[in-house]
């Protein structure tokens, strides 16, 4: 990897724990500088703003996790299982989706910036539905929407309970089992 590649991913990987800890307008320059061993400057030569920066941290990670856990529409109950273990595993991104609705797009389509951030999911959705398998009475992006929030259930923003590494194996089975029943019923068409 060369000197200019890696710099990026140190500006990315430090600039991704920084705004999940502080958020866009609580993030300081200075401290992503310093935690990727680089100059300020840097920054805005690579990104051009802090804002920039943000846009960039919070695309990678999209990019990243949409890869690693890709909508089988015949297989919703292991997609919103794979996405409670992808909260669950991963905080920072639950609290850099948080702060882009706090600090950005408080209303409407959060990727509204990405214009093919989804197609992929709602055609496969759609296609299952023409085929039987998925209810089609639920629009593909309301339904694609349930099972992300269905997924999000325990997150970091739940307001009852925050499910979190440390709890028990039987607690993260258990939830992962409600997920996977209530997409079946919610979703599958009979």
């Amino acid at each position: 990897m060369g000197d200019a590649a890696e710099t990026r991913r140190r500006i990315l990987r430090a600039g991704t724990a920084e705004f999940a800890e502080h958020g866009i307008a609580g993030a300081r320059v200075d401290r992503i500088a310093a935690n990727a061993a680089i100059n300020k400057s840097q920054i805005y030569a690579y990104f051009g703003s802090k804002q920039a920066l943000f846009d960039a941290v919070f695309d990678n990670r999209v990019d990243v996790d949409m890869a690693d856990v890709p909508l089988d529409a015949d297989d919703l109950p292991g997609y919103v299982a794979a996405l409670y273990d992808m909260y669950l595993g991963d905080p920072e991104l639950v609290r850099l989706v948080t702060w882009a609705r706090l600090e950005r797009t408080p209303i409407g389509p959060l990727f509204a910036h990405r214009e093919d951030d989804g197609r992929a999911e709602l055609d496969a959705i759609r296609d299952a539905q023409k085929r039987g398998t998925l209810v089609d009475d639920v629009a593909a992006e309301d339904l694609w929407s349930m099972l992300v929030s269905l997924a999000a259930t325990w997150a970091q923003s739940a307001i009852v309970h925050t499910a979190h590494a440390g709890e028990s194996a039987s607690d993260h089975d258990r939830r992962r089992a409600a997920l996977a029943a209530t997409a079946r019923r919610a979703f599958h068409a009979i």
